[in-house]
């Protein structure tokens, strides 16, 4: 008989660590996942979106200036590529917006009123100034893709958006706005103008202060104290209204006859073929040159 004790036999087995129940997740990081999923999301639909647009037949192909100096990694200029579905009627702006609100949020630029009245959205479309919401696609060469840029000789905020300060700075520098020297007697009494003046000047208060102008002259481009066309138009709309006091009609002559005023203009006509309000600028520049000419000559 052994004098070994009998081996027993541990029925209860050491816990291995990988059977440990693992720690759950806080709430932040439930939150930050669901956050990612959805992002993902989101990402992979916008990019079956867009392929999908690419794919069709029926679409317009832009490629869209980009610029950011806030974000790292946008500082670059760059050019993004958005294929936009084609309805017929489509504005320039419509085909931004609808990458803006489909493809990518970021995307900036001005618009307000759709109507080519506020200005706000002129950009430089396949090589000329023109407002987004004037110009339709089917003008363009939709065979190929149309490139849509800020403004140029502007100093760009970001995307197609640029700096207007020096713009309405030289606007502010012609005053313009109306004035005179007699008042009517009666309060209420109107201060009448001519039909013949008011044909005169009509023109030239169609003027929406949207800088295409200015952003196609050489000579703005060069020569940063020129008043510029738009600056100059908006002083023939006051100097010639017969209504202006005779005094203030001398000031702005002064104004315009100066070195960088009406005197620079090189009559490119630039300015007059991409206003999309089709004013005559450089006639009128012209004529105030005559202007300021006459208001030179002394006879003795």
């Amino acid at each position: 008989m052994s004098t070994d004790a009998p081996q027993t036999t541990d029925e209860t087995s050491e816990t291995s660590t990988e059977d440990a129940p693992a720690e759950a997740p806080s709430a932040g990081d439930r939150r930050r996942a669901e956050k990612q999923e959805r992002a993902a999301e989101r990402a992979q639909a916008d990019a079956e979106a867009e392929a999908a647009a690419e794919a069709d037949e029926n679409t317009v192909h832009l490629k869209v200036f980009r610029y950011d100096p806030e974000v790292e990694g946008k500082q670059e200029p760059r050019f993004d590529d958005f294929h936009v579905p084609y309805e017929k009627g489509m504005t320039v702006l419509d085909a931004l917006m609808y990458a803006r609100d489909t493809y990518d949020s970021s995307l900036t630029f001005r618009h307000s009123c759709r109507q080519a009245i506020c200005g706000s959205d002129a950009l430089f479309v396949d090589g000329s100034q023109r407002l987004g919401c004037k110009t339709q696609l089917s003008d363009l060469d939709m065979e190929t893709p149309i490139r849509i840029e800020p403004l140029p000789h502007a100093d760009v905020v970001k995307d197609l958006v640029v700096d207007m300060e020096h713009f309405y700075e030289q606007m502010e520098a012609v005053e313009p706005y109306f004035q005179t020297d007699d008042l009517p007697d009666e309060e209420l009494e109107e201060q009448r103008q001519s039909r013949e003046n008011r044909e005169k000047v009509k023109m030239s208060t169609r003027c929406i202060w949207c800088s295409a102008c200015m952003s196609s002259c050489n000579i703005a481009a060069g020569d940063n104290e020129y008043l510029g066309p738009a600056a100059i138009n908006k002083a023939y709309r006051f100097a010639m209204d017969e209504r202006e006091g005779e005094e203030m009609k001398q000031k702005r002559l002064e104004i315009l006859e100066q070195e960088h005023g009406v005197w620079r203009c090189q009559t490119q006509f630039s300015c007059t073929n991409v206003c999309p309000k089709d004013i005559p600028l450089t006639e009128h520049i012209q004529e105030l040159k005559r202007e300021a000419v006459k208001n030179n000559l002394k006879f003795w």
